[in-house]
């Protein structure tokens, strides 16, 4: 009879050991630091994922950057500071907002030149189409008289 809970009691140790080993553990110096840090990670994009925070990230790569932006802020770095640390490493794709620079004019102005663009040429439409229509002409008059009276 014992024999039965060996298998299942194997299997769950191995399912739960996996789970907790997947959490990851900070310690933080204060509760500041702790929110900065999520702060932070929620901020900054994953090099590796597409379209992906540190924070919701399990890359390898997220997880060193998870414990470096934790080391930075204990080394009392200030937020911005690991921002630059990020950036000059990786770019402006790390930053989910690009910072404003001559490469992210475009980024930034591009669908406001774009609406612009839009918007004029529907204003020109508008006189393009203008009521050009005129009035029947006595001769169209009489032609249509003509028809009617058949």
């Amino acid at each position: 009879m014992k024999k039965h809970w060996v298998w299942p009691l194997l299997m769950m140790s191995l399912v739960w050991g996996s789970a907790f080993g997947a959490i990851e553990a900070q310690d933080f110096p204060s509760e500041a630091v702790k929110t900065r840090y999520y702060d932070l990670i929620a901020t900054l994009r994953c090099p590796q994922c597409l379209n992906t925070n540190l924070a919701g990230s399990d890359a390898m790569i997220a997880q060193n950057l998870r414990s470096t932006v934790l080391r930075l802020l204990v080394e009392g770095k200030s937020d911005d500071e690991v921002k630059q640390f990020m950036y000059e490493r990786y770019g402006d794709f790390i930053l989910y907002e690009p910072r404003w620079t001559p490469k992210t004019w475009l980024l930034w102005l591009g669908p406001l030149v774009l609406a612009v663009m839009g918007l004029g040429i529907w204003w020109s439409m508008g006189f393009s189409r203008r009521d050009t229509r005129q009035g029947l002409t006595d001769l169209d008059r009489k032609k249509v008289q003509q028809l009617l009276e058949r």
